[in-house]
């Protein structure tokens, strides 16, 4: 599974935060940020999930308001949003 994070559209409510430590704050920007990860596009950050992190990972995508945060299983196929 690896999460796709779209930092431009991320509006700072960290909400994601709360339900995944990869997430962390990034106070002076304002926004999320995805610690581990690489970037593919321009202010968009890919890593894997952790098989023990899965649950975590998906609740961060579902409560994010603006559906920065995407999951893909290992096919490629998306499950959320």
């Amino acid at each position: 599974m690896r999460v796709e994070y779209d930092y431009d559209t991320c509006i700072g409510m960290f909400q994601c935060v709360a339900e995944w430590d990869a997430f962390e704050r990034d106070e002076d920007a304002g926004k999320a940020v995805l610690a581990d990860s690489e970037e593919t596009d321009e202010d968009v950050f890919v890593r894997e999930v952790p098989d023990d992190a899965e649950l975590d990972a998906k609740f961060a995508a579902r409560t994010c308001p603006v559906d920065a945060i995407t999951i893909y299983d290992d096919d490629g196929e998306q499950l959320i949003p």
